[in-house]
């Protein structure tokens, strides 16, 4: 799989090499995203800032489906929404409301995913919200943040609202819409986004056989796995952090799968 800067075409473009390579890590992250499941049609949206000072970030171009992105079809905006650079395709309005309010707020937001998943939709819009049902969510819970619904993404002025509910939090259920995940690299926002709705589609599943028929994690396993996540990695888990593994693991299934994305 090539994911060097092949030619002067970008070059010539403006694209640096470091841009590049961020293109083609986003243009797999949206592959995957449609080998799982997760993509909408041509809606829900994934981004990733640029590197460098201008603030810029890259996100889908409003037409094409997951699985047909590549790395220079992805298009670039700054922080107002003006489109930089050439394309022939917009970007979807509510996606640039939801990930410039993040983009701009937090520095380690280098990547955010956001989807409309069936399961996903359904916790969000669950009373309890995500419930300590097993391993995973156990693992999410306390580093998950609420977003109430205020309508379709296309007001700015919930921007302001969305960064506050989100606070220092990587992952977020938008009640009545959807799952969210962020990281400061693409391995931890794949990661969060993967852990999220995998948790979401098991309480899902869960909760088919009865509400009264579940049992919830005890308490004292619940702070256990509170103290396990955050703890220091022993020497023979090796030197490679648990994201960049995941990634490593998840870009060799993309290229698989469904090659073509570094074009």
């Amino acid at each position: 799989m090539a994911t060097l800067f092949k030619d002067n075409r970008f070059r010539n473009a403006g694209i640096s090499e470091a841009e590049w390579k961020v293109r083609v890590d986003l243009a797999a992250f949206y592959r995957l995203s449609a080998i799982y499941g997760w993509d909408d049609f041509i809606y829900t949206h994934i981004s990733a800032r640029v590197p460098g000072p201008d603030h810029h970030f890259l996100i889908n171009p409003f037409g094409l489906t997951f699985d047909e992105i590549t790395a220079s079809s992805l298009v670039k905006v700054d922080l107002d929404g003006n489109v930089i650079g050439e394309s022939e395709y917009g970007i979807n309005y509510a996606g640039y409301v939801i990930h410039s309010a993040i983009h701009a707020a937090r520095e380690d937001a280098l990547f955010i995913a956001h989807f409309h998943t069936a399961d996903g939709m359904a916790v969000s819009a669950h009373a309890e919200g995500l419930l300590p049902l097993n391993q995973r969510s156990l693992a999410l819970i306390p580093r998950l943040s609420y977003h109430d619904y205020e309508g379709v993404a296309l007001n700015l002025d919930e921007r302001e609202r969305l960064v506050a509910d989100l606070g220092d939090t990587n992952v977020m259920l938008l009640r009545n819409h959807g799952t969210l995940a962020l990281g400061a690299s693409i391995g931890e926002a794949f990661s969060g986004i993967y852990q999220l709705e995998a948790a979401c589609s098991a309480q899902v599943r869960t909760l088919s056989i009865g509400r009264d028929n579940v049992l919830i994690a005890p308490e004292a396993a619940q702070e256990e796995v509170r103290r396990q996540v955050g703890r220091v990695r022993a020497p023979s888990e090796g030197e490679k952090s648990h994201y960049d593994l995941v990634w490593e693991a998840a870009l060799r299934k993309a290229a698989r799968q469904l090659p073509g994305f570094d074009a």
